[in-house]
């Protein structure tokens, strides 16, 4: 077998590695989007989100409601969608929270 032929299947089996790794990442429980989400949400809270942002706050704590609902029905894409938005909002009621603070 030739060198470049070698090279050529090398590179075609670690193509193939890296693949089936993404593909098993994005069927895989989204365990640490939820957890990011929990986190945010209660860095959120404690900072006093409730009163100050009880909008944001609320609509996180529905994403993450909707994304451990998903996860019991292992629709764990539309999960881990739900679970980062959660984190997302639960960060800009932190931060409008901090800011009205000011």
């Amino acid at each position: 077998m030739s060198e470049s032929r070698a090279g050529t299947r090398l590179a075609t089996r670690s193509l193939a590695v890296a693949v089936l790794a993404l593909l098993a990442a994005c069927v895989s429980a989204p365990v640490q989007e939820m957890s990011d989400a929990r986190q945010a949400i209660q860095a959120a809270e404690e900072a006093g989100a409730a009163t100050h942002s009880p909008e944001l706050l609320g609509d996180a704590k529905r994403l993450l409601t909707s994304a451990e609902r998903k996860l019991q029905r292992e629709a764990y894409a539309s999960a881990r969608q739900d679970a980062r938005e959660a984190r997302r909002r639960a960060a800009e009621a932190l931060e409008a929270t901090r800011s009205g603070e000011d």
